[in-house]
């Protein structure tokens, strides 16, 4: 039995926004507006996150099968530039703003929360003995 990964790739972002939004209504009830704003923020920067990999992989992916020998164009080095980008200002917009570093890392640990989930979905449902 082949794997379908584009269908597990597919899963995760839904998983993602599912424990974003469970994570914030979390944090809120333990930290007030203050925290779950910060988780909330630290999930949506999983989610663009899970994006910029997935499209990164994809482009990779698409160059290797091409067989190209030419060296890929410069556009991968200026959207890992605006990537980092993203991710300072996220960061001093949350230093700035009062809203709690700790709960945003939290928020952004969703991403890998929602692929663990799915590799536990694969393993009870792939069917192997």
């Amino acid at each position: 039995m082949p794997f379908d990964f584009d269908k597990g790739i597919a899963r995760i972002p839904p998983l993602i926004v599912i424990l974003g939004l469970v994570g914030t209504a979390a944090a809120g009830r333990i930290g007030g507006f203050v925290y779950a704003g910060s988780f909330l923020a630290g999930a949506v920067a999983a989610y663009f996150n899970f994006r910029v990999i997935e499209r990164f992989v994809d482009r990779l992916g698409q160059l290797a099968l091409a067989g190209s020998s030419k060296p890929p164009k410069v556009r991968g080095v200026r959207l890992f530039i605006q990537f980092i980008l993203f991710v300072l200002g996220a960061f001093v917009i949350l230093r700035l703003s009062g809203f709690n570093v700790i709960a945003a890392l939290c928020g952004f640990l969703v991403c890998p929360a929602a692929v663990m989930l799915e590799i536990l979905y694969e393993l009870f449902t792939y069917g192997h003995s």
